[in-house]
């Protein structure tokens, strides 16, 4: 192997260009001075004693002190595994440091992960073919109740709603209905299976917003959207038990001054 050979691989050892041709020369010779050490190493003179003092530092060379110092290479084999120590050394450190800045950032990463965006529980849906199904899932998940303002445009038609009519069945239900709605005899018919289903229904002249209250802690509402034009609508999921409350206040409100299907029905007849 040539002397460049050597050299480079003693410069990713961890040795500068100058380290390495000096360490290299001197391994040829049992010992030698520092001119010539800096003569056969092509090392600049004025830089010699410096290059010599950094590697007895890193114990790779031994002084031989005399009437003139003279310096000598420790074996190739205690050498590099010199080198090969130093710098498991300063991985090991630089593992320390790094399980010291973890263990300091963690707690900070865990606490800035339990606050996200402050309006993440508000979810926008413009598209009917999403607030359909966005409806549906949120129906799904029912646990103990219900309560809704339904009144159209219908995402989901009443006589369309299975998963509704299922949840009818097995959860409490509450429903307040525009009374306008029973003029269409299919959604009336519908509206009769869920009654006999279990569902509680209501019924005013004029609801001021499409919503449903979910277990009092989400709300789906749906809001005239000014851009779309007649028809169009903006529907919010919020997860807020504080809204959730609010709004049943007002459902209860409603609530109690609706009237059961067999009123409005005996209404609609006597009209």
């Amino acid at each position: 192997m040539s002397d460049p050979d050597v050299v480079e691989r003693l410069v990713r050892l961890g040795l500068t260009q100058y380290e390495a041709r000096a360490y290299a020369a001197l391994v040829r010779r049992d010992g030698s001075t520092p001119a010539e050490v800096a003569r056969v190493a092509g090392v600049p003179r004025p830089r010699i004693y410096d290059v010599m003092d950094s590697l007895v530092a890193k114990g790779l060379v031994a002084l031989r002190p005399g009437r003139a110092a003279r310096f000598a290479a420790v074996p190739p084999t205690e050498a590099v595994g010199l080198l090969v120590d130093a710098h498991r050394a300063r991985l090991e450190a630089l593992e320390a440091e790094a399980g010291a800045v973890a263990a300091t950032l963690t707690p900070a990463y865990v606490l800035g992960s339990a606050h996200g965006d402050p309006l993440d529980y508000i979810e926008v849906i413009r598209s009917p073919d999403a607030i359909a199904k966005r409806f549906t899932e949120l129906l799904d998940s029912v646990e103990r109740e219900v309560l809704s303002f339904t009144k159209s445009p219908f995402a989901v038609r009443i006589d369309e709603n299975g998963t509704g009519l299922d949840v009818a069945r097995t959860r409490r239900v509450r429903a307040v209905y525009e009374l306008a709605v029973l003029e269409d005899p299919t959604a009336a018919s519908a509206i009769q299976r869920f009654v006999d289903a279990g569902e509680q229904a209501r019924f005013v002249d004029d609801l001021p917003m499409k919503l449903q209250i979910i277990d009092e802690r989400l709300v789906m509402l749906a809001m005239a959207d000014p851009v779309a034009g007649e028809g169009g609508l903006t529907t919010m999921v919020i997860e807020n038990a504080q809204l959730a409350g609010c709004l049943k206040l007002a459902f209860e409100q409603v609530w109690a001054s609706g009237i059961t299907l067999a009123a409005a029905a005996g209404s609609a007849r006597s009209s």
